[in-house]
């Protein structure tokens, strides 16, 4: 059986509810103010941690003009060298002190996506309850190691990863050190379209690697995170900002307040409706049971007459005897005068008579 993973205050796996992480990314648009305003929103929003990213422009690719640093077509992206994009989206490290600070006076978790091993060490020093390896990073095995070596919960998303980068990605965590694991199923479009996700992957992933799973999602809209729930997806993350009006490296994929507080509630309705395999009537059934179908006398019957299908019949509601016994009655006779619409019990149905003689 899959265990749960600790984050900080929270367990996280199967049984739990969902752990839904709010990814600030770029979407501060390099004004503090504007990121705190984000940790506010994504706490009122229902988010359960919010998540950085940690990285500088230099340590994350260098500043070249040469056409492999350039960004090809097929991304919202297209045109803009890989430097110019990264300087825009990265998140000063001089904030993160502060906002991991006032996410915990907010009662949530927070915690980042390094990117180098000067990262890891960073943000070591600042206590982070656990590590995001992001999908272009899962084949960045040194990396993956680093973050293994803290002891800390490792999340990583799988984007674009075959099932053999996935094994090797997760092997190497684990003879790293790390025990509690976290993969997401995840789609590296930006944004994602609904059938790029194969959300099935997200319980193949559990059973192929026996670790909690969820989803990285850069859809449009709270459908598939909704629906990721029912496959058994216990965290999820999704991208967040004030406004898409407001034009970013993230901002076209990401989600606004109100429609990640929609989402939250979505998701909360999911795991209710989901419950355990039982069966018979639930609690909020109980008062339609009388809409059910069982035996009633459709017609005045006399003491010592025989019951027939003309004086009994299976109709609502469900107060008389249970519908399996009117064969069983029918033949019988009245103990009673009985008035129509009466349900029938036992006490009003005699012996079984025999057939009249021809």
């Amino acid at each position: 059986m899959i265990g749960a993973v600790t984050i900080g205050r929270r367990r996280v796996g199967p049984g739990q509810p969902c752990y839904i992480v709010a990814e600030l990314s770029a979407n501060h648009h390099q004004r503090f103010e504007k990121a705190i305003e984000l940790v506010h929103a994504a706490k009122a929003s229902g988010a359960d941690a919010v998540k950085l990213q940690t990285y500088t422009p230099d340590t994350i690719t260098i500043d070249c003009d040469a056409p492999d640093f350039q960004i090809g077509s097929g991304t919202l992206w297209e045109g803009r060298k890989l430097y110019d994009l990264y300087g825009e989206a990265s998140t000063p490290w001089e904030w993160h002190r502060p906002l991991l600070q006032l996410a915990a006076s907010l009662g949530m978790e927070a915690f980042s996506s390094p990117f180098d091993a000067s990262a890891v060490d960073f943000l070591e020093e600042l206590g982070v309850p656990a590590y995001k390896i992001a999908s272009f990073e899962l084949v960045d095995l040194p990396l993956i190691r680093r973050v293994a070596r803290t002891g800390q919960p490792v999340i990583m998303s799988t984007g674009m990863a075959s099932i053999d980068e996935i094994a090797e990605a997760v092997d190497t965590a684990r003879t790293a050190g790390a025990r509690e694991l976290v993969l997401l199923a995840c789609s590296s479009a930006y944004p994602s379209p609904p059938e790029a996700i194969r959300l099935r992957r997200i319980p193949d992933l559990a059973a192929r690697f026996e670790v909690v799973t969820g989803l990285s999602d850069h859809t449009l809209g709270i459908a598939v995170p909704t629906a990721s729930v029912a496959l058994g997806a216990c965290m999820i993350e999704k991208h967040f900002c004030l406004s898409r009006s407001e034009p970013g490296p993230d901002s076209a994929f990401s989600l606004e307040p109100a429609e990640f507080a929609a989402m939250v509630e979505a998701v909360r309705t999911a795991e209710r409706a989901l419950g355990r395999a039982e069966y018979g009537a639930s609690a909020a059934e109980q008062a339609s049971q009388v809409f059910r179908r069982s035996l009633f006398v459709v017609r005045d019957v006399k003491a010592g007459e025989r019951f027939t299908s003309e004086s009994v019949r299976s109709i609502r509601p469900g107060n008389g005897l249970h519908t399996r016994y009117l064969e069983d009655v029918l033949g019988r006779k009245a103990t009673r005068d009985i008035p129509r619409g009466t349900p029938l019990s036992w006490d009003l149905v005699g012996r079984r008579l025999e057939p009249e003689p021809s």
